[in-house]
C-alpha cells in the first residue's frame, strides 16, 4: 500500500527533525559548561566502546544484558533499515522483511523490560521510566504491523489496520524524538552515545583512569560552584544517566543511611543544568532529605540550593558508583569538583576536617605530629634511613600509619619480611611528609599541591629504584596524582612486592601456623583505584590460606568507610559503614579479616562487639616466615 509507505517516510523525517531540534536544545545546555578538548576521533570509537566497555559492565547482570541487547540491537537495526528503505524512499520488500525481524527482536526485549518492572528493585526510578516498556513495545509492534501491511496484498482489513498501527509507530517514535529535547527516558540513547565519544576520561577505554584534574589556582580555578562551572562534556555525561540505580545500590554511604544517593546527585545536576527542581525525581531520595525542596539553574550555586553540603561530605570517594555505572559516568569527579569550591572559597568543612587540613599545612601530618616521631616504630629494628647520594632498591614510604600504635605492628611485620628476602631498602624517617591524599579528597587543592611539590622535591634528593608503601592512599597519590605535577615514580603496594618475592622464591614462606578461616577485604584505593586484587590473594594462597570471599569483593568490594576524609567529616547516618562491612565478613564465617590498608585496619577494628580479628597481609606473611634454626 503506497500511502502507508509514504506515511512511514513522513513519520521518519518528522521524527528526525524533532530529534534534531531537541538535540540542538540540549547541546545549547551542554555548552553552558566550561571548555574542554574536543576529540572528534572519539566518535569513530563509539561502536567499540559501546559493544566492549559498556557491555563489560552491563554483562554482570545477564538478564539485563540480554534484554538490552535485544531492545537496543533490535531498535538500532530497525531504525537503520527504516532510514534506508523509507528515508530514501526505496520501498524494497526484502528490506521490509529484515525490518520486521529486527522489530520482533525489539518487541521480545520490551517484554522482558516490562517483566522486570512488574516488581522492580528499589534502585530503579519509576515515573516516566515506568512507561518505557509500553512505548518501546508500541514502536516495535507498529513497525511489525506496518511491515506486514506493506508486504501483503491490499485489502479492506489491511487498510483498516494501517491507521492504528501508524499511530502506534508515531507514539513509539515520539519517545525518542521528543525525549532528547524534553529530557525523557530515551534522552540517554543519544546523550549516552555522544558521551562515549566525548568522555571526560577517554583514558578509561585503554586502562584504569583515576587521577584528579589539577586546578590552576593562579588562574582562579576553584572547582565547581554552579552547574555551568562543569566542563561541557561532564554536563553531557550527566545526561547519559539511565537511572538504573546501580550506583545507589553500591554506595556505602547510602546503605548506611547518610544523605547521599549518587543517582539522585547526578539527576540533581541534570535538572540544575535545565533550570528545574527535583520535584519530579521518581527514585530514592537522599536519606533524611525530602524531595521537592531544591532547585537550580546553570548560573545558580549548586550548594545549598540544589544539593546540601552534607550530601557531598558523605562520600568516601570509594568509586563503587563509578565501577557499577553502565554508562561510565564519573560521579566522584563531580563530587570532588564541588567539594573543591566549598573548601577553597568558604573554608567551611564539617567535623574535624578543618583541623586536619590546618595540621597538614603546619606540620605535614594529618594528626599534627612531630615528623621526628615517624620513625619511632622502628627504633629497635635497625632500619636504614635514606641518605642523599646512596642508591637503594626500595624506598619504603610508611605513611601516616607510622604514628598509630596499632598499625606499627603491620610496619614491623613488613620490615621482617623485607629483611628475610634480603631487600635493600630504606625509609625517609623525619623527612617524610603526608602525600596530600586527604587534603585533595576534601577539596583543599592548594594544600595538596603544596605537599606534593614538597614531596617531589624531597624525593629528588634520594636515589632509589622503586617506592613501596603499605598504604593504598599513598600509592594512589604517588602513582596517579603526582605525574601531573611532575612526579614520576615506580610505586608498588607492599602486597604486590611481597607476592613477587614469594613467587620468585626470594621470600621463603612456610604454611601459616594459624589455621583459622580468612576472608579478604579489598581496599578501595588498591582495588578499584589501582586494579590490584590478585597479589594479596596470591600471598594468602602461598601461605596455605584459602580465602572465603565476601559477597562483595575484588573490584566490587564494599568500602570500609575510611576514604575521602569521611571519618573526619563524620556525617551521621542510620549505621556506620564499617559495621556493614564487618557484617559481610561475619557472613562468611571467617575468624580473620585480612586487610592491606591502615585506614581499613582502623575502621574495621573500630567496630564494637563480637567480630573477626583484623590482620594486615604483612602480619599474616610474617607469621609464615621460617623460624631461624
Amino acid at each position: 500500500m503506497q500511502w502507508v509507505q509514504i506515511a512511514i517516510t513522513i513519520v521518519f523525517w518528522v521524527a528526525v527533525a524533532t530529534l534534531a531540534v531537541g538535540l540542538i536544545r540540549r547541546i545549547r545546555l551542554w555548552r553552558n559548561g566550561r571548555d574542554a578538548p574536543v576529540d572528534w576521533g572519539g566518535l569513530l570509537a563509539i561502536p567499540r566502546r559501546y559493544l566492549v566497555d559498556i557491555h563489560h559492565v552491563v554483562a554482570r547482570d545477564s538478564y539485563i544484558a540480554n534484554t538490552h541487547m535485544a531492545v537496543a540491537g533490535g531498535a538500532l537495526a530497525a531504525l537503520a533499515l527504516v532510514a534506508i528503505n523509507y528515508g530514501l524512499a526505496l520501498y524494497q520488500p526484502w528490506l521490509d522483511w529484515l525490518t520486521l525481524a529486527a522489530a520482533a527482536v525489539m518487541l521480545v526485549g520490551s517484554y522482558f523490560i516490562w517483566a522486570r518492572r512488574r516488581n522492580p528493585p528499589a534502585r530503579l526510578s519509576k515515573g516516566p521510566w515506568s512507561r518505557l516498556p509500553f512505548t518501546l513495545a508500541g514502536f516495535a509492534a507498529g513497525v511489525i504491523g506496518l511491515m506486514l501491511v506493506t508486504l501483503v496484498p491490499p485489502s479492506a482489513t489491511t487498510t483498516m489496520l494501517a491507521l492504528p498501527l501508524l499511530l502506534l509507530l508515531i507514539a513509539g517514535s515520539a519517545e525518542l524524538a521528543l525525549g532528547i529535547g524534553a529530557g525523557g527516558p530515551m534522552k540517554h540513547a543519544v546523550a549516552g552515545l555522544l558521551h562515549l565519544g566525548f568522555h571526560p576520561r577517554k583514558q578509561r577505554f585503554t586502562g584504569r583512569s583515576v587521577d584528579l584534574r589539577p586546578l590552576d589556582l593562579d588562574a582562579g580555578d576553584f572547582g565547581v560552584g554552579k552547574p555551568a562551572d562543569f566542563r561541557w562534556n561532564q554536563l553531557l555525561s550527566f545526561d547519559a544517566c539511565v537511572q538504573c540505580g546501580k550506583c545507589e545500590a553500591a554506595c556505602p554511604a547510602f546503605a548506611a543511611g547518610q544523605p547521599l544517593n549518587p543517582k539522585k546527585l547526578i539527576q540533581d545536576l541534570v535538572v540544575g543544568l535545565a533550570s528545574g527542581s527535583d520535584a519530579k525525581f521518581a527514585g530514592s531520595p537522599y536519606p533524611g532529605i525530602p524531595i521537592g525542596e531544591h532547585a537550580g539553574a546553570p548560573d545558580k550555586a549548586v550548594v545549598p540550593f540544589l544539593i546540601e553540603p552534607a550530601t557531598l561530605w558523605s562520600c568516601t570517594t570509594c568509586r563503587a558508583c563509578v565501577e557499577e555505572c553502565p554508562m561510565l559516568i564519573e560521579h566522584v569527579d563531580a563530587i570532588i569538583d564541588l567539594r573543591r569550591n566549598l573548601t577553597l572559597t568558604t573554608g567551611e568543612l564539617p567535623g574535624t576536617a578543618s583541623e586536619t587540613l590546618a595540621n597538614l599545612r603546619e606540620t605535614g601530618t594529618t594528626g599534627g605530629h612531630d615528623v621526628a616521631a615517624r620513625q619511632h616504630w622502628a627504633v629497635d629494628l635497625d632500619v636504614k634511613q635514606a641518605q642523599p647520594g646512596t642508591l637503594v632498591d626500595v624506598l619504603l614510604v610508611v605513611g601516616e600509619g607510622a604514628f598509630d600504635t596499632r598499625y606499627q605492628r603491620t610496619l614491623r611485620a613488613l620490615v621482617k619480611s623485607l629483611k628475610a628476602a634480603k631487600i635493600d631498602f630504606a625509609v625517609l624517617g623525619d623527612s617524610e611528609f603526608d602525600t596530600g591524599d586527604t587534603a585533595r579528597r576534601l577539596g583543599d587543592e592548594a594544600t595538596f599541591q603544596m605537599l606534593a611539590q614538597r614531596n617531589i622535591a624531597n624525593f629528588a634528593r634520594f636515589q632509589f629504584r622503586r617506592i613501596v608503601t603499605p598504604d593504598p592512599h599513598v600509592l594512589n597519590s604517588l602513582k596517579n596524582d603526582y605525574p601531573a605535577l611532575g612526579g614520576h615514580f615506580a610505586v608498588l603496594h607492599h602486597s604486590t612486592l611481597l607476592a613477587q618475592l614469594a613467587k620468585s622464591g626470594q621470600l621463603q614462606l612456610g604454611p601459616t601456623p594459624d589455621r583459622r578461616a580468612v576472608t579478604y577485604h579489598d581496599p578501595c584505593y588498591l582495588g578499584r583505584y589501582n586494579g590490584e586484587i590478585d597479589a594479596p590473594r596470591d600471598l594468602l594462597k602461598a601461605i596455605g590460606i584459602e580465602v572465603r570471599e565476601m559477597e562483595r569483593s575484588g573490584l566490587r568490594g564494599r568500602c570500609c568507610g575510611g576514604g575521602g576524609g569521611a571519618p573526619l567529616t563524620d556525617i551521621p547516618g542510620r549505621q556506620r559503614i564499617p559495621d556493614i562491612r564487618i557484617g559481610d565478613a561475619k557472613a562468611t564465617g571467617a575468624a580473620i579479616v585480612a586487610v592491606g590498608c591502615p585506614q581499613c585496619t582502623a575502621m574495621l577494628e573500630g567496630v564494637v562487639g563480637e567480630r573477626p580479628e583484623v590482620l594486615d597481609i604483612a602480619e599474616l606473611v610474617a607469621q609464615s616466615l621460617p623460624v631461624p634454626a
